[in-house]
């Protein structure tokens, strides 16, 4: 008698609810080449059409459809472009636009919409009854090619923060509360599902660790399952919001600019001509100030693993909490009344 490993059941359940999204932006058109003469040899260079712009693909990645009214999830990195388009790719001949509705960059989780019905689709799991050892298998379409990729492993890490960087913005963010895993995770396999042996996702796929092997990173779906709960309700993700522009200190910050304290939040601009405390934000009616290290908000000590964003996503919109600042060497408390993010 056959034995089937019920990853093969999986792969049958969940396969069809996983897509490929691709991002293709305006870009002009090219007619043709030339060689520019440079040094001992010659460059070859595009021509562009003057004033002739194509839809041109510029990146991928995957994602899950989660009702079958279409809406769908993925990881915010890998729809951060806010001027591309988006095409969901269901099957080679089923193409749809998608509508980013909403973009978490605290837990780089995105949900976007395709008009489509009876489409097939994931159950959400419940990512806070995990448990180290568990069998889990990762799916999405890999380097953005290789369609209903499936690596099978285990929970091999639970509550992980790492520094994650976007490759097309360059940015780095930390994330954090992370599942580990030792299933495959590759370029193209982000905003894919981690599914458990139920066939029920318990992450999105986020990243891997450069030079590593057998170590990925899965987004908890419950922090999506919040976002999704709240796009639904109010057609976007409502976020507390103090108005500032802030860097989270460590030690090697605090040394190198000679500051007293080296933890919290030095509100500080990024750039010449902005300003660090935003005008008729809720951070400016409470009286903060450039410069201000905020050392703990509503009771809870900032530091570079338990960052501001964290405590405020823990907030209320019009909650009254209550920050400890150091302000010219000296310790006081300032209470603000957080507002929805506009």
């Amino acid at each position: 008698m056959k034995h089937t490993s019920p990853i093969v059941e999986i792969a049958k359940k969940a396969c069809p609810a996983v897509i490929t999204i691709v991002i293709s932006r305006d870009l002009p058109k090219v007619e043709g080449f030339y060689l520019m003469p440079f040094g001992n040899g010659n460059f070859i260079m595009p021509k562009f059409k003057e004033g002739k712009k194509e839809s041109t693909k510029i990146g991928g990645g995957s994602g899950f459809i989660i009702s079958p009214d279409g809406y769908i999830i993925t990881s915010k990195h890998v729809v951060a472009d806010t001027e591309a388009d988006y095409t969901v790719i269901l099957e080679p001949k089923k193409k749809y636009p998608a509508k980013v509705l909403a973009r978490d960059s605290i837990n780089d989780i995105a949900i976007l919409k395709i008009k489509s019905q009876k489409l097939p689709f994931l159950d959400l799991g419940n990512s806070e009854k995990i448990e180290l050892g568990e069998e889990v298998v990762a799916i999405g379409n890999a380097l953005g090619e290789f369609h209903d990729t499936l690596s099978s492993g285990i929970i091999s890490g639970l509550s992980r923060y790492i520094q994650a960087t976007d490759h097309f913005s360059h940015q780095a963010e930390r994330l954090r509360g992370l599942i580990q895993t030792d299933a495959a995770i590759n370029p193209g396999n982000s905003g894919g599902p981690l599914v458990n042996m139920e066939g029920k996702v318990i992450g999105v796929n986020t990243a891997m660790v450069a030079g590593a092997q057998n170590i990925g990173f899965a987004i908890p779906i419950n922090y999506a399952k919040k976002d999704l709960e709240e796009v639904r309700k109010y057609g976007k993700i409502k976020f507390p919001f103090l108005g500032i522009k802030y860097v989270i200190l460590t030690k090697e910050i605090a040394e190198k600019n000679k500051l007293p304290v080296n933890h919290g939040a030095l509100i500080v601009r990024e750039t010449l001509g902005e300003s660090a405390v935003l005008k008729d934000s809720a951070a400016e009616k409470a009286g903060l100030k450039e410069f201000d290290i905020i050392l703990e908000a509503k009771g809870e000590k900032i530091t570079n693993d338990n960052p501001l964003s964290v405590i405020l996503q823990k907030c209320k919109i019009g909650e009254e909490i209550e920050l400890k600042i150091l302000r010219e060497g000296k310790e006081l408390f300032l209470k603000v009344a957080l507002e929805e993010k506009k």
